[in-house]
């Protein structure tokens, strides 16, 4: 068995990397939105998806009758689903319900199976640890099948460190900033490992939600998937970031609406907040610098939610 970039596959990566010139009309610096959202799966997760999948069929982990296991909220569910289908893989995610119904809809679309976690974890009293330990049961019942893990396999990482961030580099050979939103922490580390090994001196600029515990800050409710983690992730590298900048729900919701109002760019709620925590740091940011901007996924998966203006007076503080 094996997977050729043709096709469908072959459509991975390659993202626009646009000028948002209207967002920041008046700052003396430039920002860049790298646009993951044009994948086919519709988000940054199908790089690693499709790498986590390749690497384990080359070794041999994963055959024609092995079925694919992972915990995701969202985004990589629905690339491993597409990916899954197009190779013919039995696909199985556990999810939690933050994962919004879109998500669960097209993971069904796409042949994947969900199994829903509808109680959080006793101790943590978040639903991962709950989804991980349901993963590892499905593993005991099921034999033949492969844990994707985003959250520890090195394989997350390495497709963002040998695609997202040389595709930046093709575009802009220097920059000054990167932000990037984190939850497994797999697109940071890539870009930032590619960075430093090439001796960019770009500050690295973690993007994460209030509430995560990712870099030690105080764990609280969060609704939005995709920006954040009750666990920090162990694939996770303290000494790449330079900066952490926390956001808020309605400061990403506002980012979100600020994308779409002045640069009609319909991107979910990590995008938003990404857009919130370049705002937030601006002035700090010198004068003629080029800035970075990871947009993840898009946003018709949250219109029940970021642009639903009476979910956002119910839920968002």
């Amino acid at each position: 068995m094996e997977i050729t970039d043709s096709g469908l596959l072959g459509t991975i990566g390659r993202t626009p990397l646009v000028p948002l010139r209207q967002l920041f009309l008046d700052a003396p610096f430039q920002v860049f939105g790298k646009l993951e959202m044009t994948n086919p799966g519709g988000s940054s997760k199908d790089r690693p998806a499709l790498y986590i999948i390749k690497e384990a069929i080359r070794s041999g982990e994963i055959n024609k009758d092995t079925t694919i296991i992972e915990s995701s909220s969202g985004n990589m569910a629905v690339s491993l689903a597409q990916i899954c289908r197009y190779v013919g893989l039995r696909f199985i995610c556990v999810v939690d319900p933050r994962t919004t119904e879109a998500h669960q809809r097209l993971i069904r679309i796409l042949g994947g199976e969900l199994e829903m976690i509808s109680q959080p974890d006793a101790v943590s009293g978040d639903y991962l640890p709950a989804r991980i330990a349901r993963v590892k049961q499905l593993q005991q019942e099921i034999g033949n099948c492969y844990w994707t893990n985003q959250y520890g396999n090195p394989n997350n990482y390495l497709a963002h460190y040998h695609t997202t961030m040389p595709e930046i580099l093709e575009v802009l050979p220097e920059i000054d900033y990167l932000f990037c939103g984190v939850s497994s922490c797999g697109t940071i580390r890539g870009c930032a490992e590619r960075l430093k090994e090439d001796n960019h001196d770009a500050k690295i600029i973690a993007v994460d939600a209030l509430g995560s515990v990712i870099f030690g800050g105080m764990k609280g409710v969060r609704q939005f998937p995709g920006l954040g983690a009750a666990v920090p992730p162990p694939i996770r590298r303290m000494d790449l970031i330079d900066q952490v900048v926390y956001v808020s729900e309605r400061q990403s919701v506002v980012g979100c609406s600020d994308l779409v109002r002045l640069e009609s760019i319909l991107a979910g709620a990590s995008s938003g907040g990404v857009i919130a925590a370049i705002r937030s740091i601006q002035d700090e940011i010198p004068s003629g610098a080029k800035c970075v901007a990871i947009l993840p996924d898009r946003g018709d998966r949250y219109l029940d939610t970021v642009y639903n203006e009476e979910w956002v007076r119910t839920h968002v503080t």
